[in-house]
C-alpha cells in the first residue's frame, strides 16, 4: 500500500469512527459527562481516586480504558500484550460504554485516560460522542515530566532503553521505525519530545470544548495544595465541594535497577517460555493468589526496582532550553506566569 493510499484509508477509517461515536450519542444510554485528560505521571491516577471517593462522582474501576485514544487496530495489538490483558481495556464502543452503565442518575461519570492529551484524534472523538463534556487537563514542568515518564514507560515494559539521554537521543531512529523495542505496545510513545507540545495539545480542546468548558491544571500546584485543587475540581464539574477530601498518592516514580531482573520476574509473573510457564504452575499449586501477587511486587521492589537518581545537570540544562520556547507559549496561552513556576526566567 502505498503512503497516499495509507492515508486515504486512515482518514476513511476515522471517518468510521466518529460515525459510530455519532450513533452512539443518539441512543439512549449513559456516556461519561467529563474527562480527565492530563499527562502521565501528573497526578492523574491521584486525581481519579479522590474523585471517584466523592459520591456523586461514578468512575469505573478500569482508571484507563484509553478508548478514545485507539484506532480498532491499535486496539486489537494492545489487547495482545500480556501485561495489558484484554479484559482490562474495552475494545469496543459497546464494552467501553458499559462501564459507566452503573452510574446513577445522582452522579456525574467520569474517566481519566492520559493518552488523550498525546492523541491528536482523542478530542474530536470525545467532542463527538459527548459534546457537553468538561475536560481536566493536566501539565507539569517539561524536564521532570518526561523523566518520570521515561522511568514509567521502563517499568511497564514499554522502553526498552535505561539511560534517559540515549532513549532521547534514540527518537530521530525511533520515527523511522526503528530501534524500537519488540512488541512495543504503542511506539508514539518514545517519541518523548512530542509529548511536550502543550499548546498544541490544549488548543484542540478549547477549539472543541470552548474555555470555559476546560479545566487545567498545573502538577506543581497540585502537589503544593492538594485539597484545594481537589476541591476547584469539584466546583468546576458543578458537584458539592464541602465533602471531606481523602489525600491520595499514586505511582510513584521508581529506577529500573535490572533490566534482566526484570525480565526475569515478569516472565514468570506472565508465564512466558516453557520454564516459566511451568514455574507458574508450580507457584499457583502451592501459593494462593494474593501471595502471589505480595511476592511478585516484592521481589519488583527488591531485585528491579529503587529510588531513581537525578539526571546530569548538563542535560537538565540542555532539555530546559529546548522547551523554554512551549513553557513561554504555554504561559501567553494560559495568561499564566508558568514560566515563573516552573523556573525557567533565566533559561537561555
Amino acid at each position: 500500500m502505498s503512503i497516499d493510499e495509507a492515508s486515504r484509508a486512515g482518514v476513511h477509517a476515522e471517518q468510521e469512527t466518529l460515525e459510530e461515536l455519532r450513533r452512539a450519542r443518539a441512543a439512549d444510554g449513559r456516556r461519561p459527562d467529563f474527562f480527565i485528560v492530563g499527562h502521565a505521571k501528573c497526578g492523574t491516577t491521584a486525581l481519579y481516586r479522590m474523585l471517584k471517593a466523592h459520591p456523586q462522582i461514578y468512575m469505573p474501576d478500569v482508571k484507563e480504558p484509553e478508548f478514545l485514544s485507539r484506532a480498532p487496530e491499535h486496539r486489537a495489538r494492545r489487547a495482545e500484550q500480556p501485561e495489558r490483558p484484554a479484559k482490562r481495556l474495552p475494545e469496543t464502543l459497546e464494552a467501553y460504554l458499559a462501564l459507566f452503565a452503573p452510574a446513577t442518575p445522582e452522579q456525574l461519570a467520569g474517566e481519566a485516560s492520559t493518552e488523550y492529551l498525546r492523541t491528536p484524534a482523542a478530542a474530536g472523538r470525545i467532542a463527538q460522542l459527548c459534546p457537553e463534556a468538561r475536560i481536566v487537563a493536566m501539565f507539569r514542568e517539561p524536564v521532570g515530566f518526561l523523566r518520570s515518564l521515561h522511568l514509567q514507560l521502563l517499568q511497564v515494559g514499554v522502553e526498552t532503553e535505561v539511560d534517559f539521554a540515549r532513549a532521547l537521543e534514540l527518537e530521530t531512529e525511533r520515527r523511522r521505525g526503528r530501534r524500537v523495542p519488540r512488541d512495543c505496545p504503542w511506539p508514539p510513545a518514545l517519541l518523548y519530545s512530542d509529548h511536550v507540545r502543550y499548546v498544541e495539545q490544549l488548543s484542540a480542546y478549547h477549539e472543541r470544548f470552548g474555555r470555559e468548558s476546560v479545566h487545567v491544571i498545573a502538577y506543581e500546584d497540585y502537589r503544593r495544595d492538594n485539597e484545594g485543587t481537589v476541591r476547584e475540581v469539584l466546583r468546576f464539574l458543578g458537584v458539592d465541594d464541602e465533602l471531606p477530601v481523602i489525600r491520595t498518592e499514586a505511582n510513584p516514580t521508581l529506577r529500573v535497577r535490572s533490566r534482566r531482573g526484570e525480565r526475569l520476574v515478569n516472565a514468570v509473573s506472565v508465564g512466558k517460555g516453557p520454564v516459566s510457564r511451568s514455574a507458574k504452575r508450580v507457584l499457583k499449586a502451592v501459593m494462593p493468589a494474593r501471595v502471589r501477587r505480595g511476592a511478585h511486587r516484592t521481589a519488583m521492589r527488591v531485585v528491579v526496582e529503587s529510588e531513581p537518581r537525578p539526571p546530569a545537570e548538563e542535560l537538565v540544562a540542555e532539555l530546559r532550553r529546548r522547551f523554554a520556547g512551549e513553557v513561554v507559549a504555554l504561559s501567553e496561552y494560559l495568561r499564566r506566569d508558568l514560566v515563573g513556576l516552573w523556573g525557567y526566567e533565566d533559561v537561555r
